[in-house]
């Protein structure tokens, strides 16, 4: 198994193009397809380690290693559940499958580097984030538990209300309540989204006070308005493209050319190039 899991890997590979992942053919690139050292970044693992996996002597992959291979190179959805068996997981998780980006938001992603954006999942879960991104919002993606949904620490974390201007909050606490409500009442009662309700409601007052409104239907406002501690006030629109068929949504920051806060995102990409967190 381990010699048809490096066959597969490598030539998953040779099949990407620099272009597939948002880098730069250079003129006297030779190599069919992607480098190991450039997989090997976007997996988030050495190239050595990733060399002996393609060898087929490497070590058995973890579920969250296999994912992450999965998401550099960019498979689909059945050539992710193939990497799963191949490492010998025959039911690869529901909650890894439905956090695995498809390769459409991925490429529309690695062309928005100097943009904030980022791609969600079902239940507010950052998935991946651009540098900007993180400079904006902080890193998203480190956290666990019920804290990597964002209704969860928006209502626990004072830390993630901070980087919104105060008028937003009152809006948001309602807007993250109502989705919630129609997340768990489509999902069931033992569905992920009914657990957090659960655990949101004996963690916050101001929840479980909201939640008594039986507020449906409440939107998320297009423009939003941050207090950055290094660049200040800003005003953003916020473009949300859904992929259906993963339950993800791809969120895209941008500003009116020529405005105070479109100068300032400017200053965003420096700072997220500079891993400002």
């Amino acid at each position: 198994m381990q010699g048809e899991l490096g066959a597969f890997l490598r030539a998953r590979r040779e099949a990407l193009q620099p272009e597939d992942v948002g880098l730069r053919r250079g003129p006297r690139r030779r190599t069919r397809g992607l480098r190991r050292e450039e997989v090997a970044e976007l997996c988030g693992m050495s190239a050595d380690y990733l060399s002996r996996l393609e060898r087929g002597d490497g070590p058995r992959l973890s579920q969250p290693m296999a994912a992450a291979l999965a998401r550099g190179l960019r498979l689909t959805p059945d050539e992710r559940d193939h990497l799963f068996v191949l490492c010998g997981y025959r039911a690869p998780q529901r909650r890894l499958r439905a956090e695995h980006v498809s390769p459409g938001l991925m490429r529309v992603l690695d062309r928005l580097q100097d943009t904030p954006a980022q791609v969600m999942g079902p239940l507010g879960e950052t998935l991946l984030q651009t540098p900007p991104a993180v400079a904006l919002f902080g890193a998203q993606t480190q956290h666990t538990g019920a804290a990597r949904c964002a209704a969860y620490r928006w209502f626990t974390d004072p830390a993630e209300r901070a980087r919104y201007h105060p008028d937003e909050h009152e809006h948001n606490s309602r807007v993250n309540v109502a989705m919630l409500r129609a997340a768990s009442a489509g999902e069931g009662p033992r569905s992920p989204a009914a657990r957090l309700v659960g655990s949101l409601r004996r963690a916050s007052p101001e929840f479980a006070l909201l939640w008594e409104r039986h507020e449906v239907g409440l939107r998320w406002s297009d423009t939003k308005r941050f207090v950055h501690p290094e660049v200040g006030a800003l005003e953003l629109f916020c473009q949300n493209l859904r992929d259906p068929d993963q339950s993800q949504s791809l969120l895209v920051f941008t500003a009116t050319p020529g405005s105070e806060s479109h100068s300032k995102l400017a200053l965003l990409t420096v700072l997220g190039a500079s891993g400002y967190r």
